[in-house]
C-alpha cells in the first residue's frame, strides 16, 4: 500500500510541474483520507463506537 501511495504522490508532483496545476497536489491527501475511511469502515463495530474508541486512545 505504501508503494501505491508513494507512486500516486510522485505522479501528482510530476503532473503539477508538467501541467502547472497546483491543485493536483491535493490528490495524495484525498487518497490518504479515503484510505483511512475505508479502514475505519472495515472495523466490525458501529461507526460511532469506532470513532469514540479511536479518539479515546491515550
Amino acid at each position: 500500500m505504501l508503494i501505491l501511495l508513494l507512486t500516486i504522490t510522485l505522479l501528482c508532483i510530476v503532473g503539477t510541474i508538467y501541467f502547472k496545476k497546483p491543485l493536483l497536489l491535493t490528490v495524495p491527501f484525498g487518497v490518504i483520507g479515503l484510505y483511512m475511511v475505508v479502514q475505519i469502515a472495515m472495523v466490525p463495530l458501529p461507526f460511532f463506537e469506532t470513532m469514540r474508541f479511536i479518539f479515546s486512545l491515550r
